[in-house]
């Protein structure tokens, strides 16, 4: 073997062993090449002898000082000797990819016990040629990126485990601690890629997300808090519903109610509309509120002029067929309140009830 050289077509081999397994005759002249970006480390009986940076080496005892006394220089040092040469990257692996193969459990002040899931990136750069060699690659033909990616990337998590645990209270303060977290666990791994000659560059933290149904959960509560006060909403949606049964209806105030709570809030909601309507009609001035000329809407079982109420009427009117179409119970036509068996007056407003 009179040149020594490799070539790394695909760009993410670390270390390349030429040749691939095993020894080869090397003599003494022979030319090692090595390209901008690597290093060559020559071995003899497995142990490595020296490392050659960038350029055109003639091995001679002059550069390989400890071949030669192992050697003996015989035959003038043209007789072959059984070596290997094993060719380290030493630019920047960028774009390695780490994360978790299992959700991690966390216990998270607001949702207790939680599982999440993080990803990120990471670059490296082989410093120690010799020492990643000897501590990572072994006799291996080929190394490529993907070994570091498989060992580092639980290295990584579980680093990250121990600073999740440390540093953060709630997944919900993860937005505003996300660059603090990245340079605590890049300062926490680096001593672990160190001790394999290796210089971990950057470290990025990607993202740390709970599972989908906890994001979904998430997403509700955020809904609720958007909706406030949860009364006064059911009120709003209420009157929202009647109005689009009114539109419906076509003057048909029964059956429009009914089947606009069919449709948009279900028989539960019928049953609540009308003492909802109630209490909105009371706080209002309901139906007891004196006339203009000093009596009241309703004595003696005499019904009130029409004209006095009649918005109350039409959302009594609606309200007590939101509760007769939901119960099936009888209502009062002019407050909307529910009747007794048998009873000849209205016990809320006093109106004579209808045979």
């Amino acid at each position: 073997m009179r040149i020594i050289q490799h070539v790394d077509p695909t760009g993410n081999a670390m270390v390349a062993r030429v040749p691939a397994s095993g020894t080869a005759a090397i003599e003494l002249g022979s030319q090692l090449i090595v390209e901008e970006s690597q290093q060559a480390v020559f071995f003899r009986d497995g142990k490595a002898l020296d490392t050659f940076g960038p350029g055109r080496h003639t091995l001679a005892t002059m550069n390989l000082p400890l071949l030669g006394k192992l050697l003996g220089l015989p035959f003038e040092g043209k007789s072959p000797f059984q070596a290997a040469v094993v060719f380290v990257s030493t630019k920047t692996f960028l774009d390695l990819k780490w994360g978790t193969k299992e959700p991690v459990a966390y216990r998270d002040k607001e949702l207790a016990m939680v599982r999440l899931r993080a990803f990120g990136k990471f670059a490296v750069r082989i410093t120690n040629s010799q020492q990643f060699v000897n501590e990572v690659v072994g006799t291996q033909g080929v190394y490529t990126t993907d070994g570091v990616e498989a060992y580092f990337k639980d290295v990584i998590v579980a680093r990250l485990t121990d600073l999740l645990g440390e540093n953060l209270d709630s997944i919900f303060d993860l937005p505003k601690v996300y660059d603090e977290l990245g340079m605590g666990l890049k300062a926490r791994v680096s001593e672990d890629f160190e001790k394999y000659g290796i210089d971990l560059v950057d470290l990025y933290l990607g993202a740390i997300t709970p599972p989908e149904e906890v994001q979904k959960q998430i997403d509700e509560r955020g809904g609720m808090e958007a909706v406030g006060d949860m009364n006064q909403y059911l009120k709003f949606k209420a009157a929202q519903a009647m109005g689009d049964a009114a539109k419906q209806s076509g003057g048909e105030a029964g059956g429009g109610v009914g089947a606009g709570l069919g449709v948009g809030m279900g028989a539960g909601m019928g049953m609540m509309l009308p003492q909802m309507m109630k209490e909105a009609m009371s706080s209002g001035g309901g139906s007891g509120a004196p006339a203009p000329d000093g009596s009241t809407g309703a004595q003696g079982g005499q019904q009130p002029p029409a004209s006095s109420g009649a918005a109350g009427a039409v959302v009594a009117g609606a309200a007590g067929a939101a509760e007769a179409a939901a119960t099936g119970s009888k209502f009062c036509h002019e407050c909307g309140g529910g009747l007794p068996g048998g009873a000849k007056f209205c016990p809320s407003c006093g109106t004579k009830v209808s045979g």
